[in-house]
């Protein structure tokens, strides 16, 4: 894994020397937003019109931050407006690219080879990590986006008149609830494994380690009492979580050393994400090959072998018991 300094690429791992061992994520560099008719975004971010056809995405199967916006673009059923690019599982030292394997789907928009290519097209002279997703702008020949969180919303939204706007998963009545549980799950469970998995000290694992199975064992409790994150109804935070933990015993538990328990050790964790799993249009969103692959040959820091382990068996299709609470 790379990244580009200056317009050049650099194939250098994430230097957690002068951080203490941590691994600290880099922030996103393109944050204009797609709104129904072009006004300001919710923050008063440059924006510009949803349109049908004019939007690409670019993503990868594997990783759970681009896994959210795939999910909100099928259920939305933004399929035929924004167009879509699945780069290789394999991210090795020329970061994301594009191959003919099963699963990838080529880069029709810019004909790249790698997807810092992309980048470079949007800045010549661009800095910083390359990643996924990106929302690309086919009439501005640009990037839009790079923040999975931003594009989930614009796609909640700003399509809804191309899409299914009946389907919402930002209620104004859930905002806070949704913002507070979106706060502590990306800390400590969405980039905390990352945290875990990526640290070079004994100290700086050991920390978000606690602090995950922390996490994870309040919101087991949360989903005894409620059906989701927010209430009885299914929101962007229940997504945003479900990501994670659909990769975490087969992936997470092991090559990132978070092993105190299983999300099939939490009663409650499993069964709900068993549900979200079930949902209609999700599973064909969710690919493990990509996933286990991706993770155990891309991190050879982590996994010199590179060898990807057989198991676990998951089961994901077996009854989920979320029906015994209320739902909206």
């Amino acid at each position: 894994m790379g990244l580009l300094v200056d317009g050049k690429w650099v194939d250098k791992w994430y230097d957690t020397a002068k951080s203490g061992g941590s691994f600290e994520r880099s922030r996103t560099a393109f944050r204009r937003w797609v709104t129904p008719n072009g006004e300001p975004g919710p923050e008063g971010q440059d924006a510009v019109p949803a349109e049908a056809g004019r939007y690409h995405l670019y993503v990868s199967l594997a990783c759970p931050w681009a896994h959210r916006t795939l999910i909100l673009r099928k259920l939305k059923r933004l399929e035929d407006v924004v167009s879509l690019s699945v780069v290789d599982w394999f991210m090795g030292a020329e970061g994301w690219t594009f191959s003919d394997r099963p699963g990838t789907i080529p880069d029709t928009v810019n004909g790249a080879a790698r997807l810092y290519e992309v980048y470079l097209k949007a800045d010549p002279d661009f800095t910083g990590r390359v990643t996924v997703p990106v929302l690309w702008d086919k009439r501005e020949n640009t990037i839009v986006n790079n923040e999975s969180a931003e594009i989930l919303r614009m796609f909640n939204t700003s399509f809804d008149a191309f899409g299914d706007a009946s389907v919402d998963m930002r209620p104004a009545a859930l905002a806070s609830a949704i913002d507070a549980v979106n706060e502590e799950v990306y800390e400590a469970v969405n980039n905390g494994v990352y945290k875990c998995g990526f640290a070079t000290t004994q100290e700086a694992y050991e920390t978000p380690f606690h602090a995950l199975f922390e996490t994870l064992d309040r919101l087991d409790d949360r989903l005894s009492r409620q059906r989701y994150l927010a209430g009885d109804r299914l929101t962007e935070a229940d997504w945003r979580l479900f990501t994670t933990l659909i990769r975490f015993d087969a992936v997470y538990h092991g090559h990132f050393k978070c092993n105190l328990r299983r999300i099939a050790d939490y009663p409650n964790l499993q069964g709900y994400m068993l549900e979200l799993y079930q949902w209609p249009g999700v599973r064909e969103t969710v690919d493990f090959h990509h996933i286990k692959h991706h993770y155990y040959e891309s991190h050879d820091m982590v996994n010199p072998t590179r060898i990807v382990p057989l198991g676990p068996e998951l089961a994901l299709d077996r009854p989920h018991g979320r029906d015994r609470l209320p739902a909206a």
